[in-house]
């Protein structure tokens, strides 16, 4: 896999629209970041190589809803953990959820599957989408993920994450322990 050097700012070609809003926003945040550009990934198992560039594990996004598609979540996760149902449903005290079609993931976070991330919350103006956080993730001291392309991916401090970039959005995380 090709990855490129760790750089510290905006790419200077042309980007995706979620990809070019996520690194204006963190600049207007003034949160300091890190990325690479790769080549296509299309699973977690890819990312690892990533990941150790980067020295920060990318962290695993999936979107799921409730059978009538009203509750939407996405839940973001270390790599190698599995998402239990079940378990999701007893802690977050809901309904039985399966992972949400594309549809609604192109229609509320303006993404397609393989390219859910934290990042793409930037799209959710009315907020439809809750955000929950795994515990081990939220506790962590980085924070890796896509910004908007499976093509580049970038680091910054879990603590900013939750402390300015959320709240930027206006997505208040709930922490859990998956």
């Amino acid at each position: 896999m090709n990855i490129s050097e760790i750089n510290s700012g905006v790419p200077s070609d042309e980007r995706g629209e979620l990809e070019t809003k996520v690194y204006k926003v963190l600049i207007e945040l003034g949160i300091p970041f890190e990325r690479v550009d790769n080549d296509s990934v299309e699973s977690m198992e890819s990312c690892v190589e990533i990941s150790n560039k980067l020295g920060a594990e990318i962290r695993k996004s999936v979107l799921v809803c409730d059978r009538k598609k009203v509750n939407f979540y996405l839940v973001i996760m270390p790599a190698g953990k599995s998402f239990n149902t079940k378990a999701f449903c007893e802690k977050m005290e809901c309904s039985r959820v399966s992972f949400a079609p594309a549809e609604c993931m192109e229609e509320y976070l303006g993404v397609r599957p393989g390219t859910a991330t934290v990042m793409s919350l930037l799209n959710d103006g009315r907020k439809k989408v809750k955000i929950i956080i795994d515990k081990e993730v939220a506790e962590s001291d980085w924070f890796a993920c896509n910004p908007g392309a499976n093509t580049a991916h970038i680091k910054i401090k879990t603590e900013y994450l939750l402390n300015k970039f959320l709240p930027y959005t206006g997505h208040h995380p709930i922490v859990i322990d998956l």
